[in-house]
């Protein structure tokens, strides 16, 4: 069964998703400008796959800048892709730009 990657539609429900979170949540800020859209859909896949590899120990968000751009703010997030690690409402980790399939294993493996 693919696990779930929740797209929130503004920042009361990312951070509803945020506090419903039973570990770590990966959220990836993504922005839909035309510099930004590549780099962004290749990680959307890489996230997926990290949806299906990590299961029950990561729940994972997929947040789009403009949208959310409180916690955007709030994550310290300055432009996209960039992928967040957090664990009891606080950023413990975070990379900006596109990452590889093993950057990202790699990245989740040292902090979920």
């Amino acid at each position: 069964m693919a696990r779930l990657v929740h797209q929130p539609r503004e920042d009361q429900e990312f951070d509803f998703i945020l506090g419903m979170a039973p570990g770590a949540v990966l959220a990836c800020f993504i922005g839909t400008w035309p510099k930004a859209v590549e780099a962004c859909r290749a990680m959307d896949v890489l996230v997926a796959e990290a949806a299906q590899e990590f299961g029950a120990r990561l729940t994972v968000v997929r947040t789009d800048i403009t949208r959310c751009p409180e916690a955007t703010k709030r994550h310290e997030v300055t432009g996209a892709p960039t992928v967040v690690v957090v664990r009891d409402g606080r950023t413990v980790a975070s990379h900006a730009g596109p990452m590889a399939r093993e950057e990202l294993k790699a990245f989740l493996d040292a902090h979920v």
